[in-house]
């Protein structure tokens, strides 16, 4: 890849560990906090499931290719100006039923909670 299309960063903070009022990119290093999680427990754990669905790369998007990069396909390539329906198969079945399964699941079967990220214009394809 040329530098000219991806430069790289000259932003003031490059190379800062330390930056604005709260940015500390240290963290505790090798003398964490000593937590005590309720119950006794020994691990926290942040379910996060993610939702994309709808903010792909796709022709029907007015996009000028097919999604190439957020696919469980090994080594898949955007399509120009065509359809990619093994793609658009992906991301179909993850709004209409695996993102659902997956979230009912987590939060009606064992009733654990969960983070959702979600993509903006797959909320506004999709809305809840």
């Amino acid at each position: 890849m040329s530098n000219e299309r991806y430069p790289l960063s000259k932003h003031a903070n490059d190379g800062l560990s330390t930056y604005g009022n709260s940015r500390n990119m240290i963290g505790y290093a090798n003398s964490p906090p000593n937590i005590t999680w309720p119950n006794g427990a020994k691990v926290a754990l942040n379910l996060v499931l993610n939702y994309e669905e709808g903010g792909e790369n796709c022709l029907l998007h007015g996009d000028a290719e097919s999604e190439k990069l957020l696919s469980e396909i090994v080594g898949a390539g955007a399509i120009p100006n065509q359809r990619h329906a093994n793609m658009e198969s992906l991301y179909d079945y993850g709004s209409r039923a695996g993102y659902w399964r997956l979230y009912n699941l987590l939060t009606k079967k064992y009733q654990v909670p969960c983070t959702v990220f979600a993509v903006g214009m797959a909320l506004e394809r999709n809305p809840p």
